[in-house]
């Protein structure tokens, strides 16, 4: 197997997702998505010692959200790159965005310039996220899509294992700022499994480029970071703050997003509005666990983490559990199914705030909320690929995620509203990650129907 194998017709009707002419696309994307992936898982660990080093609590809820609200811009221009001129040119940009940003974040002297650092990532990371799902799914058969998200999913496996535990080391014996600059290490040796293979995809359209949606883009992201920027104030400043980020990043969600995802219209509108949707219960109420599970019960750097491994691994096994469903009634039931089994869970992660039980139910809770957005999650991917014509799978691939981060920023500005730095209480946001599943339980079914 060569990760310069080409892609040829031949392949392409193989059953096999790793088939000699797509080997090296999946195994290139296996290895961004497991870095971004240890990124990801690492950083939500060692973020409560990073806060506290820097004297940075108040920005706690921006460090995270920050990333998400400047990966609308890339992920707005990576759909214009990867339908018109392939996705070999945007993974350039993404991976030296990326990379700056986590030199930048680990070698920061204070926590707004951290932030700066983390918004760069974003911008790289909304850039490679469309570009792998394009890349991809356009050398896999429609047929293989399950298989490929579960593979997607999977590559999470190994990074929620060991991300947590590595990172409670680095933080313990190197230094918080370790944790950043060891996957900016990463990134040239995954850089060279992908890119061979990206540029092996295709190089679009041709069409003249179009970026008149940038400037809605830049509009989304200037919501985004002032929703965050009313946490930081107070009284009637924050609720003005708030409510014009929500009015900006409201309007440019409604010209960049396709017509009637906001009022969830039956099929691909409804499965990007579900997509938004619970992302952003995972991002709000993962960016809180660590510091709840530290500040309220007492556990270590290490016990939270393990926590996070464990969500990590049981959505990786909900992922593999949904490839292997094939029915298309079953099928059916699994997006509603996995949504309310994470609303449930949540209850469990909630209940020890509100009824002084033991602690472990938190892990119990969060591993079955993992398993649930595991089932649905990838469900969501396929159906939009499904809907999606071959000439419009990056722009709506592009506006898949880019609802995933604008709900998801929202809801972490939010969030960073609800917490107080001083009790550090977090029941609050995690009843908002409670109240955004249980709408998307109940708006789930229209995703399964095409019609207006």
């Amino acid at each position: 197997m060569n990760l310069a194998d080409p892609i040829d017709a031949a392949t392409v009707a193989s059953d096999k997702l790793f088939a000699p002419g797509r080997s090296a696309a999946c195994i290139g994307a296996i290895a961004l998505i497991s870095m971004l992936a240890f990124e990801s898982i690492a950083v939500a660990t060692a973020m409560p010692a990073v806060a506290e080093a820097l004297q940075g609590l108040p920005y706690y809820a921006l460090a995270f959200g920050a990333t998400l609200a400047t990966s609308v811009l890339g992920m707005t221009a990576a759909g214009q790159l990867c339908d018109k001129r392939g996705p070999y040119r945007a993974a350039l940009a993404g991976l030296a965005a990326f990379l700056v940003g986590l030199l930048l974040a680990g070698l920061a002297p204070s926590m707004p310039v951290l932030v700066l650092g983390r918004a760069l990532q974003g911008l790289g990371s909304g850039v490679l996220g469309v570009t792998l799902y394009v890349g991809v799914g356009q050398v896999v058969p429609q047929q293989l899509h399950p298989k490929m998200f579960a593979m997607f999913a999977g590559a999470w496996v190994v990074p929620g294992l060991v991300g947590p535990a590595l990172a409670s080391f680095l933080v313990q014996f190197i230094g918080w700022r370790s944790v950043f600059l060891v996957v900016a290490a990463a990134v040239p040796v995954a850089a060279l499994m992908i890119l061979p293979a990206l540029k092996r995809v295709g190089s679009g359209t041709g069409d003249e480029l179009r970026w008149g949606a940038m400037r809605w883009a830049l509009l989304a992201s200037a919501g985004a970071l002032t929703l965050h920027s009313a946490s930081q104030q107070s009284g009637a400043r924050s609720a003005l703050l708030f409510a014009a980020g929500l009015v900006a990043a409201g309007i440019a969600a409604r010209l960049l997003l396709p017509a009637g995802t906001l009022r969830a219209a039956r099929g691909l509108p409804t499965v990007i509005l579900l997509r938004g949707l619970i992302a952003a219960t995972f991002a709000s109420a993962e960016a809180f666990l660590p510091l709840m599970l530290t500040q309220h019960f007492g556990w270590s750097l290490t016990q939270a983490g393990v926590a996070l491994s464990a969500g990590a691994v049981t959505w990786s096994i909900g992922s593999a559990l949904q490839a292997r469903v094939q029915q298309p009634e079953a099928r059916r039931l699994l997006l509603p199914g996995g949504f309310t089994l994470t609303a449930l869970a949540l209850t469990l992660v909630i209940a020890p705030l509100l009824f002084a039980l033991p602690s472990a139910l938190v892990f119990a809770g969060w591993t079955l909320v993992g398993l649930g957005i595991g089932l649905s999650f990838p469900i969501l991917s396929v159906l939009l690929l499904k809907l999606s014509p071959p000439e419009q799978q990056g722009s709506n691939t592009s506006s898949l995620q880019l609802c995933d981060a604008l709900t998801s920023s929202a809801a972490l500005a939010l969030a960073g509203l609800l917490f107080d730095p001083v009790t550090r209480q977090v029941l609050p946001v995690l009843l908002l990650a409670l109240g955004l599943v249980t709408a998307a339980a109940l708006i789930s079914p229209r995703a399964q129907a095409t019609s207006a």
